[in-house]
């Protein structure tokens, strides 16, 4: 399923984990494994002497030799690269996964407590809504166990949805892992509705035929196991609390918004459940041309 996967690593205790996860998948999958750096040209002021500048690319490159070494301890095939750009850190990412054949991205989130949990980093939010690739988020305190064994599959019927329930179905049936799908009924929009019940009728319908279409899918494949709920509440509080109740090792979410000024939308769901989940997320995003 995954032959290409590429972790960009600074180093940071979140890009650690991240690293671990990727290593873990490239075992499981028997995949090739890139690692990059990437350096902002513009990274260090004029003044800044070329020492300094030195000693930090010596990190740099620290940093990606300590990685090639866990890839051959662990039998891998590890690729790495200091690039260097004047784009963006998260273009180059998203250049390099796109020249490389990549399958999927791996990183780490920053911030798990207090203010902090509800802030990723820039260098990773930015890659989430921009990459073509699916994207594999990480907290520091929550790598992605390599024998998971439950994957959620949250849906709204949307066509981002619906291509992230395809992966997770497909990554259910290559990792033997239980899969769950839910709807949750967003109650919020009947604040003040004229007809609330018929509207909360039709809601409900909507989700179950969501969860119903998911499951359709979900029948085609080899799974062990299939679990729907249509929940009622706030999305992402709902879609929490299950992952809580029930033990979910990692979900699987689509995003919104691949041309124009929607491509830098994370649809609002999908970016407080990064941001704020204690199991990794993996996001996936319509094809380019979809």
């Amino acid at each position: 399923m995954y032959d290409t996967i590429l972790v960009p690593s600074d180093g940071s205790t979140d890009a650690e984990t991240a690293t671990k996860t990727a290593l873990n998948l490239a075992q499981h999958f028997d995949a090739s494994l890139h690692a990059i750096n990437v350096v902002e040209l513009d990274e260090f002021p004029a003044n800044v002497e070329s020492e300094a500048a030195e000693e930090l690319t010596q990190r740099r490159e620290g940093i990606l030799a300590t990685l090639r070494d866990q890839a051959a301890d662990a039998g891998i095939s590890a690729a790495t690269h200091v690039i260097e750009t004047a784009d963006p850190i998260h273009r180059a990412i998203i250049d390099y996964a796109r020249d490389h054949d990549v399958d999927i991205i791996v990183m780490g989130t920053q911030g798990r407590t207090g203010l902090n949990r509800l802030v990723l980093g820039s260098v990773t939010e930015r890659t989430l809504r921009t990459s073509p690739v699916p994207v594999l988020t990480v907290h520091e305190d929550t790598p992605l166990n390599p024998d998971f064994e439950t994957v959620l599959v949250p849906t709204d019927g949307s066509d981002a949805a619906n291509v992230a329930a395809d992966h997770g179905i497909t990554l259910a049936e290559a990792t033997d892992a239980a899969l769950h799908v839910v709807h949750v009924v967003n109650l919020t929009v009947l604040s003040g509705e004229f007809g609330s019940a018929e509207v909360l009728d039709a809601l409900e319908e909507a989700g179950q035929q969501a969860v119903d279409d998911v499951i359709a899918r979900a029948d085609e494949a080899d799974l062990r196991s299939v679990e729907a709920s249509v929940l009622s509440g706030t999305p992402a509080r709902g879609i929490l609390d299950y992952v809580d109740e029930r033990d979910i090792d990692l979900i699987v979410m689509g995003t919104h918004g691949r041309t124009g000024l929607e491509r830098y939308l994370l649809g609002s769901v999908t970016e407080k459940i990064v941001r704020v989940a204690d199991v990794p997320v993996l996001t996936v995003s319509p094809p380019e041309d979809h």
